[in-house]
């Protein structure tokens, strides 16, 4: 019982450790992706600065960036959030396998 248990905790930490070091990766990916895109909105502000199109246009694509980073970040949560649920899941099939 006592392997069983520690077999477990073992599966259990290599997870983790796993999770944490995609999470490092993911991090350095948004940040390289952000700061991309924070010189895409560099450039669309000086682009909406020489447009006469007026402020109301400007206000609305500005709401609508925003409606579509939430709804990236959204996505992309629910993304992890199921991988980490399929991965204990898998780690959890493993171990009552490893009963029988």
């Amino acid at each position: 019982m006592k392997k069983l248990f520690l077999m477990f905790a073992l599966m259990l930490s290599v997870s983790v450790i796993y999770s944490c070091r995609e999470t490092a990766e993911d991090k350095a990916d948004d940040m390289e992706e952000m700061h991309e895109e924070g010189e895409d909105h560099m450039d669309d502000m000086d682009d909406m600065n020489d447009d006469d199109n007026g402020i109301g246009e400007d206000i609305e694509q500005a709401a609508n960036d925003a409606g579509d980073a939430v709804k990236n970040a959204a996505k992309e949560t629910g993304e992890a959030v199921e991988g980490a649920a399929e991965e204990v899941e898998g780690e959890i099939e493993e171990e009552t396998s490893d009963d029988y």
